[in-house]
């Protein structure tokens, strides 16, 4: 089954980016002294919202050399990076109950009207939109058998938003995992639904054509989502492997979160990322489940 092209044609979904040539690792390890400084003056200092000369200051470099070589390296510009710290932090407080003001004030901004422009950049949705929790989308939700046990599926009009899987006895628990995710949001139960998903994904008369993804989550997550969606069947990968896709090595924990927060299990097949020392870890819906999907896989394969 591949789901990929559903999530990869979309237009919030631009290409993983390769910022360097192939074999290109000279030229990584001649800039990282330069962009070990620059993380560590952004990190410190996004609050204050510094411009694009102070980063480069801190670098060591000109403004132009610096933003080249700091996007070439990371995949994002300087003011991207700035801009993510700023709308993570903000997110927070603002799902910890702060007004859209103090979300704006506490995270470096002069008012709502900035904290706008970055929510739109980052998520496509205004601030209150963020906090609202998904208020006003209508999902429809099931349980059906699996060859993984009982499935748990979370449809959006415009396709598969979740997708987990429960023990015997534990649907209710899994169905509240998902629907926590969108704690603004209506849910109408389908069973029928959730098997017509059941067969579409896993019986192979189905055939191979892409499923329809609705995916909701931060641009920073889709991304780490696409770079999963790459992983051939049969095959494994690390975080840090992720993390040098998507952006750079020292980001392995913040890959972990992200991967850890796929809402839709085995089509996203966060399954396939095993810990550096190939250990199976940090799967949501347990060790023993990735261990047979990972065999299941590596049967068909």
């Amino acid at each position: 089954m591949s789901p990929s092209g559903s999530l990869l044609d979309t237009p919030d979904a631009p290409p993983v980016p390769q910022v360097y040539a192939p074999g290109a690792l000279d030229e990584r390890a001649r800039d990282y002294p330069r962009i070990v400084a620059a993380l560590e003056f952004l990190s410190a200092n996004w609050r204050a919202q510094p411009d694009l000369a102070a980063a480069a200051a801190a670098a060591g470099l000109s403004p132009g050399h610096f933003q080249r070589l700091f996007t070439r390296w990371t995949g994002a510009s300087p003011k991207r990076f700035v801009q993510a710290l700023t709308h993570a932090c903000a997110r927070r407080l603002l799902v910890d109950g702060a007004s859209v003001l103090d979300a704006a004030l506490e995270s470096g901004l002069s008012g709502p009207s900035r904290l706008h422009d970055v929510f739109i950049a980052e998520e496509a949705v205004t601030p209150g939109e963020a906090k609202s929790g998904g208020a006003g989308v209508a999902f429809r939700w099931g349980e059906a058998l699996t060859p993984f046990g009982a499935g748990v599926f979370l449809a959006a009009p415009r396709g598969l938003s979740a997708l987990a899987f429960a023990a015997p006895g534990q649907t209710g628990d899994a169905f509240a995992d998902l629907a926590a995710r969108y704690p603004g949001a209506r849910f109408e139960r389908d069973d029928a639904l959730a098997g017509d998903w059941a067969a579409r994904i896993f019986d192979a008369r189905a055939g191979e054509a892409a499923l329809p993804l609705a995916l909701y989550g931060t641009p920073w997550r889709r991304q780490v989502w696409r770079a999963l969606l790459r992983i051939p069947p049969g095959h494994t990968v690390s975080y840090g492997d992720i993390a040098r896709v998507v952006c750079t090595p020292k980001a392995s924990r913040a890959v972990g979160a992200a991967v850890g927060a796929n809402p839709v299990s085995w089509l996203i097949p966060c399954h396939r990322v095993l810990a550096g020392d190939g250990r199976l870890t940090g799967y949501h819906w347990g060790i023993e489940r990735k261990r047979a999907m990972l065999a299941y896989e590596a049967a068909r394969r």
